[in-house]
């Protein structure tokens, strides 16, 4: 789980540094791609990921891309990809708030079953905000202009808000399947003719990692706004 992990440490030397990034952006992709993710897979994606936003950070502070940053023909790729850094921000704190929400949701969902109380209807807000967040992630999923000239720096900034946004979503649906089937989700097993199916610790185990997550989100959120301000400051300089 997230609060348990550290960051892993990327590469000092610029170019041995960004060689680190864009195999870590690759190595990232492809756990993100695995059919067997879980939700606590989800958790630690995120640290890993803030651990890449740092290693961007460092290679813009790089006088060498410092001066591509700058340059005429970047201006308008980096300048858009400032603009998609603004609704990655936005998409991120909700998600944040989706990830709070949820946790009070399986708070409650734990006193319900200390009650015995029906808890379907309970779920039914995070299913709609699950539903409305997938427009957003494709919408931020869209490439940036690019040319063969665009300097290194860009193109991780794409590939790292791309594979932001593919982790978040991934985050979402994960937890979705959680709640949406009604057969299958421990949610709806947990009363089945008065008597508790799900046992207590199933729904401790849920809220726990949920926890990681809200940590996570709230970590990358800050890192993201660092990694903006870092290259609005590149190119006023």
């Amino acid at each position: 789980m997230a609060s348990h992990l550290r960051s892993s440490s990327l590469p000092s030397s610029p170019r041995s540094n960004e060689a680190g990034v864009e195999q870590q952006l690759e190595s990232l992709k492809t756990t993100l791609s695995s059919p067997s993710a879980t939700i606590d897979t989800m958790c630690h994606c995120l640290m890993r990921l803030i651990s890449i936003y740092n290693g961007i950070e460092e290679m813009m502070c790089t006088p060498s891309n410092q001066v591509s940053l700058c340059q005429t023909l970047q201006r308008k790729a980096v300048e858009e990809e400032l603009g998609w850094s603004l609704v990655l921000l936005d998409l991120c704190n909700a998600m944040q708030e989706s990830f709070t929400d949820l946790k009070m949701t399986v708070q409650e969902l734990l006193l319900s079953l200390k009650r015995g109380d029906e808890a379907a209807a309970q779920v039914k807000a995070y299913i709609q905000l699950s539903k409305k967040a997938h427009k957003q992630f494709k919408k931020v999923c869209r490439k940036t202009t690019s040319d063969e000239k665009d300097c290194r720096v860009v193109k991780v900034l794409e590939e790292a808000r791309l594979i932001s946004t593919s982790l978040l979503e991934s985050t979402s649906r994960l937890l979705s399947k959680q709640f949406e089937m009604p057969r299958r989700s421990i949610i709806s097993k947990t009363f089945q003719k008065g008597k508790i199916v799900c046992e207590e610790e199933q729904l401790q185990a849920l809220e726990c990692s949920i926890r990681d997550l809200e940590s996570g989100a709230q970590l990358l959120f800050r890192k993201l706004i660092q990694c903006r301000v870092s290259l609005l400051n590149t190119l006023s300089s």
